[in-house]
């Protein structure tokens, strides 16, 4: 297959939906298919052979977050210019109503279109607002996905309709496998325990963090927290105690790799997030680097946690029974061996070798109606000549 991938959001600046984007064309080209992906980029940024630049973004407010997206006409140029190229049997667009190159494609392009919905907001003035502008586009889309129950929520609150369930991918095996790093390796008096996040976004919830670790270092003084993600370390802990800032190493924005050692090294992954979250793969991704995972209670994150029965959980936004729960971890060295195996075997599920054939079986799907409906039309017509003929 020629497939075609449409990214809303920058490539200069890491994100779930990018990572998504970014495996899943290489699967497919791993498994010999042609990909072309389209996503805002500057010009300097360098990027792979097979992502095409719509050109430089603009970050805007979206979503409880800062996305930088690329609109306007000469996006638009652009755009049109990779579909003419590109002749793709299947048109893949992420986030379809985001105001970005996602937009532009959905207005220029024919054929089978699949959509794929990462966004779980229930409440959208911006969506409410967007939908009946771009509505005749969207009744182009042949099908559509959500990468969970909360996305696709989203779709029939709306938008109408429905979408089919495929998550986020994971490459298992890369995490699984993935060395530990002494310098993040716990002692039997210093245990370690890891955020990963853009830290500057309340919403990713280490100030929740914060609040929990007075309580936790009166129970286990020895406690590091190992932060690893963008954003300016002074400006994060401003008016944090001295002692939670003292047990606090920044470790800045990291590689694929060391994230991946870091989620294997560390004894417990906290996710802190308090909202905006439709699936939660960083989860996925410390299941499968066998960290024992604490999340705050998210739908989103509930149902990657099987309800609790593969990580542990607290409520969401209460540093007080997050210090509990993490406090009972650090304290029960069985308890958190038996949550990491459960947790990776349950990993295995999201492994892009299994969601990949989910999402190529929409392909197949798709290019399979499209084709018959340019047939169909011909069939009846010949029909009726031969009735005619009679």
């Amino acid at each position: 297959m020629r497939i075609g991938i449409v990214c809303p959001y920058s490539f200069d600046v890491p994100g779930g939906v990018q990572f998504h984007v970014r495996d899943l064309a290489e699967h497919f080209i791993a498994e010999g298919e042609e990909v072309s992906v389209l996503a805002p980029a500057e010009s300097e940024t360098a990027l792979p052979g097979y992502v095409v630049s719509a050109g430089g973004a603009t970050a805007v407010r979206y979503n409880g977050s800062v996305a930088r997206l690329s609109f306007g006409p000469v996006t638009a140029a652009k755009v049109g210019r990779w579909l003419d190229h590109g002749r793709f049997d299947v048109l893949h667009i992420h986030e379809p109503m985001a105001p970005s190159v996602s937009v532009l494609a959905l207005m220029g392009a024919d054929g089978p279109i699949v959509a794929t919905f990462h966004t779980s907001m229930i409440r959208s003035r911006t969506m409410q607002t967007a939908y009946p502008i771009i509505r005749p586009s969207l009744e182009k889309v042949a099908a559509r996905i959500a990468v969970s129950e909360d996305a696709r929520r989203t779709v029939t609150t709306h938008i109408g309709g429905d979408a089919v369930v495929i998550p986020n991918g994971v490459y298992v095996e890369r995490f699984a496998s993935a060395p530990q790093r002494p310098e993040w390796q716990s002692t039997p008096d210093r245990p370690t325990v890891a955020f990963l996040g853009r830290m500057h976004e309340s919403r990713k919830g280490l100030p929740v963090l914060a609040a929990a670790l007075p309580a936790v270092l009166d129970q286990v003084p020895g406690l590091r927290l190992l932060v690893a993600g963008p954003g300016d370390p002074a400006e994060a802990s401003e008016g944090w105690p001295d002692r939670v800032r003292g047990a606090t190493e920044f470790l800045g924005a990291v590689s694929d790799a060391d994230k991946a050692s870091l989620l294997a090294s560390a004894d417990v992954y906290v996710a802190p997030n308090t909202g905006g979250e439709s699936f939660g793969i960083i989860l996925i991704e410390a299941m499968a680097a066998r960290a024992c995972v604490l999340a705050s209670d998210l739908a989103a994150f509930s149902r990657v946690l099987d309800g609790g029965a593969v990580g542990a959980m607290f409520r969401n936004e209460d540093p007080a029974h997050l210090a509990e729960q993490l406090t009972g971890l650090l304290q029960d060295p069985q308890r958190r061996s038996v949550l990491a195996e459960a947790g990776q075997a349950r990993a295995h599920l999201f492994d892009w070798s299994v969601v990949a054939e989910q999402i190529r079986a929409v392909y197949e799907t798709v290019i399979e109606g499209s084709l018959a409906a340019q047939a169909e039309p011909s069939t009846r017509w010949n029909r009726f000549l031969r009735g005619s003929a009679r």
